[in-house]
């Protein structure tokens, strides 16, 4: 994997305000141009009672009301990559407030896999083109005056990206604070040894880099937390600091692995998330259905 093709701006420093949805332990971020009214939205959430088939917007319409009520102008609806663990609210958003909803150019790959596995059919497309924009590695966008690029880290799954937005980067599942060590590697298309290979990626970013986490499960009861440094997770995180080899790595990302079961919302999340948070089409009575394929995960 190459080097980090472009330099971080440690001089510029977004606001960023964070989210949280205590059901799934996920965070969704505002993300705003320091500079202008500009502002990027990064993994949001839409809630669903899976036992009772209801979706509910209520996260999505608190980002809504704080972009308003601060007269800001939404660029970017971002997917750090295809969540297995909570349902995307982009599209809600994007018909509220407009701005591109964007992912990694590899979600054709993730696209192929489950396409597959929900047994979409021909009307499935498989290239992405469900998304206003995939981004390439290194490649460089803009929030305003907000200097912004996307950055290659799979391994938790093939259409990882990770986004750096002046100082601050959003890491998607890559890596969790300190305490709660890394993304597993298990699911379809995922790989420990890549994994490994795209955290060392993270870690030669500038050390003051600010890491915005995706997830906090609160290790030891602890108080939620969702931001900390390349410093500190290279000093600190229990899988993966410095000195811990890539085979050492891999050896425990396996063995962890291998006894977790699968997320609670993976069937249903998957179903959105790789239409870009859109539901499939209703069927003829006018009712949307998820799927739950057997024995297939």
């Amino acid at each position: 994997m190459p080097d980090i093709p472009f330099a971080v701006d440690l001089a510029c420093k977004p606001d960023v305000i964070p989210f949280f949805d205590e059901d799934t332990s996920t965070f969704s971020y505002v993300v705003r141009d320091p500079v202008s009214s500009a502002c990027a939205v990064v993994d949001s959430v839409m809630e669903i009672d899976y036992a009772a088939g209801r979706l509910s917007l209520q996260g999505a319409d608190r980002i809504i009301d704080y972009i308003r009520q601060h007269e800001l102008q939404l660029a970017w609806l971002i997917e750090t990559h295809v969540h297995a663990d909570h349902l995307s609210a982009a599209p809600y958003i994007q018909e509220q407030l407009g701005g591109k909803i964007g992912i990694g150019e590899h979600i054709a790959t993730v696209q192929q896999t489950f396409g597959k596995i929900f047994n979409a059919g021909t009307e499935f497309a498989r290239d992405g083109s469900q998304f206003d924009h995939l981004f390439r590695d290194g490649e460089q966008y803009a929030v305003g005056g907000l200097v912004c690029h996307a950055l290659y880290t799979p391994g938790h799954t093939p259409a990882c990206m990770s986004h750096v937005m002046g100082n601050a980067c959003f890491v998607g599942d890559t890596l969790f604070m300190p305490d709660g060590g890394t993304a597993r590697a298990d699911f379809p298309g995922g790989d420990a040894r890549t994994l490994y290979r795209s955290i060392q990626r993270l870690l030669s970013l500038p050390g003051e880099t600010r890491l915005f986490m995706c997830h906090d499960y609160r290790p030891n009861d602890r108080e939620l937390e969702y931001e900390t440094t390349v410093s500190a997770e290279k000093a600190g995180n229990i899988h993966v600091h410095t000195g811990i080899s890539e085979g050492d790595f891999v050896a425990m990302r396996e063995a962890r692995d291998a006894t977790l079961g699968m997320p609670r919302l993976i069937l249903p999340s998957l179903q959105v998330n790789m239409r870009a948070g859109h539901l499939p089409a209703p069927e003829s009575n006018d009712t949307v259905y998820l799927k739950l394929p057997l024995n297939v995960l």
